[in-house]
Parts: structure tokens; C-alpha cells; sequence
């Protein structure tokens, strides 16, 4: 291409021929014309060499790395509150060390092209004025690297920090994958970036586990009306991919944290909280999760109640869940629909196992309540006389000569099943919905009251799905299959809140099951004008959670876990429920597992 600078006045007139330039550069290297490629043409009037080097590395990147894959991490650090005007500026010089010796091999000319970029980028480095430390560090790691790039090593060795994240960067010359990349640029991030993001917000596989739509971080601004959150992400996606590949610095974000100088986390101060922004997000929860059945009265009055301590500044979300009480039918409504056909056609497939499996539960729980009910003969000083027992007079001291019939005490019992619904039981959502409704349809013909409750957490809101309350028909229990996992889990907001309404019904005897995976995580994100609930993961969430279950049993609640997760996680369910819990390992055996505990304290009582 040859050396021609449009002016700024003819920038317009000649979009469209520069941004085919630069896509068929892109396209020429990558090698796949089916890939999209967005030129900058804007940035082409300042900085051509830097545009054109840009296209010629991203199409590397895209012929022999895996674009998305880096993209889906970058963006899920930044979900986790990475700085943005440290990570990507990061990643772009992590991806040209990483193609370089591509571009060098099978494209002769590229060279030149690059050493032009980078003096241009050097130029535009010696400008630069920073005045946040970590921001200077990334601005001294690129000049440094810049440097090395243009053999101008006249400054190194007088930054030890630069120097020891170029040494990491150009390690990156033997790269194989994008895994290599992603660990790199990990590296530098958490240990000479901010050496205390690793602490607050978790590892890489923290990170990279994350669930790929919660990553749909601007769509509380357009309030999901009838958008697709894929459409959200891949635009995202895009948008982040322009950024990371390029090396120049100018049109940064502000970071959504600001940080001190002991580099600790400093939250937004009160002043700070915007009510259009509190509006938009309770909104955008009403858009996913179907319109609330509690007033503003009552919604502010269970959150004072409930949302206190580690708990504090979370909102807790009531409904009957969005295919019940949508505000529109949106993109979530047709994924929710779309997820309630899915778990009625496992219904389907496994109609006799899960028919049985009601069947046996169902019997099981009448004959607990059949003997509960028989009237029952005891010894008594007084009643009907046994005269095999009246030798005993003057001889022993037993004066129970007698046999008195009693009837037994009311039998009344009171049931509550709580269901995770978070993103980690995605990948089991049919067979916990098949759970939650076996366990809801004995109940249902053995007559029982109960409720039925899932439970996730996203963005601060706890949300509480009521999939049937306790006095409604029997046909209600096919609402259970409308479950569908999505977000994180409050586990312990969500057992006070639950076990309270529980507490407050007429029956003497009270049970609650609550099917989960023993992972209680809510890595909940500050939104741009809100407040920040506190982080709940780790040993903090699990023991919140044991005491929640502890006081629960406190109050005369039987509590019962079922475990439906993953083997690794029975140790954190132990500690949770101790002795109380089942694990599911087939649903076969579900309703045997289920009545033994259930029978147990029946017969308890």
C-alpha cells in the first residue's frame, strides 16, 4: 500500500476506500475472508503506519491464535474489576510479541510497516502524561518495549518492574497457543500490575469459569427491551478486540475502582450513587425476571430486615419468575421458554423413572403419616383393667395396672424446597427442574403444604423465583420446570429470608429441602452509580451460609440438603449441612434418598 495521508477535511469522502485497504490487508494475512474486521479509520488520519500495522497483526493473531478465547478472558477480567486502561494496553504488546515472529517469516514487507508503527508510537508514548501509578507503570512496559522493538536500549535497566514484565512479554516469542498468551499477560496483571487483584477477586480459573452471559456488562444500559445478549456480547467482543490489538493510548475509560496508594480497594463514596442508575438496574432485573409480586413497601421492608451484615447493601428480588409475569416478552423471555420446553422433553424422555420415583416418594410419606395417625395403647395408673397385672399389688411398687388408649398428636407437617438456581447447574438445569418437581408432586398426593423457591444472585439483587406457594393445586408443580440456572448464589440471604416466611406458618412441624451444589459464591460487581454489596465467596460465604442452616435448625426447622453438584464440592456441603444431607449421584435412586430422610423425621417427630 502506497504511502498516501488523506487530510482530515477528505477523511469522509474517502472512508469507504481506506477501510477496504485495511480490510484486505487483514483479510490477505489472516487468510479467512469470512472474518470481520472493523477499520479505524478515524485513528488513520494521525496514525496510518499504526492502523495499517494493526490490520497486518490482527490477522496474524486471527490466522494463529484463537481471537475469541482472549477476548472472552479479557473481558471477564474486566469483569472482575481489572483495570481496563492497564489490561488491554497489556494484551495488545502481549499479541504483537506473540505474532511477530509470523508476520516477520511470511510477510517480508510487514517489517518496515511495524518499525514505522512503532516510531509513531513512540512519538506518541514521549507525550503521554500520567498521574496514576499504575497507569505510569503500564506507560513505561510499553516504552520500554517499544524501545527494545526500534534496538533503542539506551533507558533499560533503570525500571526493574518494566523490566522484569518486558522480560515475561518477549517470552512470548515461542508462544504455541492462546493459553500461553492468556498466562502472560495473567502473570504481569496480578504480580506487577496490582499485586492485590489475585486476593480480592480470585484466580485465572476463578476467572475463565465465570458464566459467558454474565459478561453482558452494558446491558443494563439499554435495559434489555428486545435485544439479544448474545448480539450485547459479540458486540462487546468486537469493540474489545479493536482495543487490545492496538498499541496506542489515546481514548481511555476511567476505571470503574479507584485505588489508593497502599493499592487497596477504595469503594465509591455515597455521594457517588446515581438513582437513574439504581432505576435502570431494578429495570433490567424486572426485563429477566418477570415483574415482583411484593409492593415498594414491602420490598423495602423485607431488605431492611434481611439485608444486613455481610448481606448489606444486597436488594432482595420476589417473583413468580418471568413466564409468569413478564414486563415484555423479550430476548430472557423466549431463553426462558426455550429452557422450560428443554426440561419438560427430559421430562418426557424420562417420564416411567421420573413417574416411579413420585410414586414410591409419595407412598412412602402416606404410610409415615398413616402410623403417625393410629391410636396407640400405654401403660397407665388409671383406664381399662389388665388383671395379669394385679399380682403386682402389695408385691412391687408399679402401680400401672391398667391400659389407656391415646391418640396420637396432630401430625401436621410444613415443607419448603429451595432450589440453586445459579450459573454453575447450567449444565444440569432439566435434571434439578425433574428434581424439584418429583419431590413437589409427593408432596402434592400425600398432601403435604409446600412451597417451592429458586434462588440466584446477579448484581446485587438477590432474586427468589416462587415456583408454586404452599396452599396452591397440584397442577402448579409444572411451573418447576420453568427453572433455569443463570448468575451467582447468595446462599445464606437467601435461607434467612426464606426460613422467616417459613417460621411464621400454623403447622408444628417444619422441614426444609434445599437443592444445591455446596458452592455459595456471589461475585457481585459494582455498577457504574450504586452501591457494592460485599464480595460472598470462600470460607466467609460458607460459614454465613452453615449458620443460616444452624439457626434455622435453632428455630425448629428440620433442614435437609440434597447435593447436586460436582463430587469435589461434597467437603464444603459436609460442612454446610453435616450429617443431614444426601447425595444424588443417579435420579433413580432420588426418591429413595429423599423419603429416608424425610421418614426419619417423621418419625422423629
Amino acid at each position: 500500500m502506497e504511502d498516501v495521508r488523506w487530510p482530515a477535511e477528505q477523511l469522509e469522502e474517502h472512508r469507504l476506500e481506506i477501510s477496504n485497504r485495511i480490510r484486505n490487508l487483514f483479510w490477505t494475512v489472516s487468510g479467512d475472508y469470512d472474518i470481520e474486521f472493523e477499520p479505524d479509520t478515524e485513528k488513520y488520519v494521525y496514525s496510518k503506519q499504526t492502523v495499517l500495522y494493526e490490520a497486518v497483526k490482527q490477522g496474524a493473531f486471527a490466522r494463529y491464535f484463537d481471537q475469541k478465547k482472549l477476548g472472552m478472558y479479557l473481558m471477564k477480567k474486566l469483569y472482575f474489576s481489572a483495570g481496563e486502561d492497564m489490561l488491554l494496553p497489556l494484551a495488545g504488546l502481549c499479541m504483537d510479541a506473540a505474532v511477530n515472529r509470523f508476520i516477520i517469516r511470511e510477510r517480508l514487507g510487514t517489517k518496515e510497516i511495524r518499525e514505522r508503527a512503532f516510531r509513531e508510537l513512540e512519538k506518541a508514548e514521549k507525550e503521554q502524561v500520567s498521574d496514576k501509578a499504575g497507569t505510569d507503570l503500564i506507560h513505561r512496559i510499553r516504552l520500554l518495549y517499544i524501545r527494545h522493538v526500534l534496538e533503542n536500549t539506551n533507558d533499560e535497566g533503570t525500571d526493574p518492574q518494566a523490566e522484569i514484565a518486558l522480560y515475561k512479554i518477549l517470552s512470548l516469542k515461542d508462544a504455541e497457543n492462546t493459553e500461553d498468551v492468556i498466562n502472560v499477560i495473567e502473570e504481569i496483571y496480578n504480580h506487577v500490575l496490582d499485586p492485590s487483584f489475585e486476593k480480592r477477586n480470585g484466580n485465572l480459573e476463578k476467572i475463565l469459569n465465570l458464566p459467558d452471559m454474565a459478561l453482558a456488562n452494558d446491558a443494563w444500559q439499554e435495559c434489555m427491551t428486545d435485544e439479544q445478549m448474545e448480539d450485547i456480547i459479540q458486540k462487546y467482543l468486537s469493540d474489545l478486540k479493536k482495543k487490545m490489538m492496538s498499541l496506542d493510548i489515546r481514548n481511555k475509560k476511567k476505571k470503574r475502582f479507584y485505588f489508593s496508594p497502599e493499592n487497596e480497594e477504595v469503594p465509591e463514596s455515597s455521594e457517588n450513587i446515581n438513582p437513574q442508575a439504581v432505576r435502570r438496574i431494578r429495570e433490567y432485573v424486572e426485563l429477566n425476571y418477570g415483574k415482583s409480586y411484593l409492593s415498594e413497601s414491602e420490598q423495602a421492608r423485607v431488605n431492611r430486615k434481611f439485608c444486613t451484615g455481610i448481606h448489606k447493601n444486597c436488594i432482595l428480588y420476589l417473583t413468580d419468575g418471568i413466564l409468569q409475569n413478564p414486563v415484555i416478552k423479550n430476548n430472557q423471555y423466549r431463553f426462558s421458554q426455550l429452557q422450560f420446553e428443554k426440561n419438560k422433553a427430559y421430562y418426557g424422555n424420562n417420564h416411567w423413572i421420573i413417574k416411579r420415583n413420585i410414586s414410591v416418594l409419595a407412598e412412602s410419606l402416606k404410610r409415615a403419616f398413616i402410623i403417625r395417625k393410629d391410636d396407640f395403647v400405654s401403660r397407665s395408673d388409671a383406664g381399662q383393667l389388665v388383671p395379669e397385672r394385679l399380682w403386682k399389688i402389695g408385691r412391687t411398687d408399679d402401680d400401672k395396672l391398667f391400659n389407656r388408649k391415646k391418640r396420637s398428636e396432630d401430625s401436621e407437617f410444613v415443607i419448603d424446597v429451595l432450589i440453586d438456581s445459579s450459573g454453575s447447574q447450567a449444565g444440569r438445569q432439566a435434571q434439578v427442574a425433574a428434581q424439584g418437581y418429583i419431590i413437589s408432586e409427593a408432596l402434592s398426593q400425600a398432601g403435604i403444604p409446600h412451597r417451592v423457591t429458586g434462588y440466584c444472585a446477579f448484581w446485587g439483587y438477590t432474586v427468589l423465583q416462587r415456583f408454586r406457594d404452599y396452599e396452591d393445586p397440584r397442577e402448579t408443580n409444572e411451573r418447576i420446570f420453568q427453572f433455569r440456572a443463570y448468575a451467582n448464589n447468595r446462599d445464606g440471604l437467601a435461607l434467612k429470608t426464606v426460613c422467616s416466611s417459613l417460621m411464621e406458618r400454623p403447622e408444628k412441624n417444619k422441614i426444609l429441602i434445599v437443592l444445591s451444589d455446596g458452592k455459595p459464591c456471589d461475585m457481585s460487581i459494582q455498577r457504574p452509580g450504586t452501591r457494592q454489596p460485599k464480595i460472598y465467596d470462600g470460607e466467609g460465604a460458607v460459614k454465613d451460609t452453615a449458620y443460616e442452616v444452624c439457626r434455622a435448625r435453632n428455630q425448629g426447622i428440620f433442614v435437609i440438603g440434597i447435593f447436586v453438584g460436582n463430587e469435589g464440592e461434597l467437603s464444603v456441603e459436609k460442612r454446610i449441612y453435616g450429617k443431614d444431607f444426601a447425595y444424588i449421584r443417579n435420579i433413580s435412586n432420588f426418591s429413595r434418598m429423599v423419603g429416608t430422610f424425610l421418614r426419619r423425621q417423621i418419625d422423629m417427630e
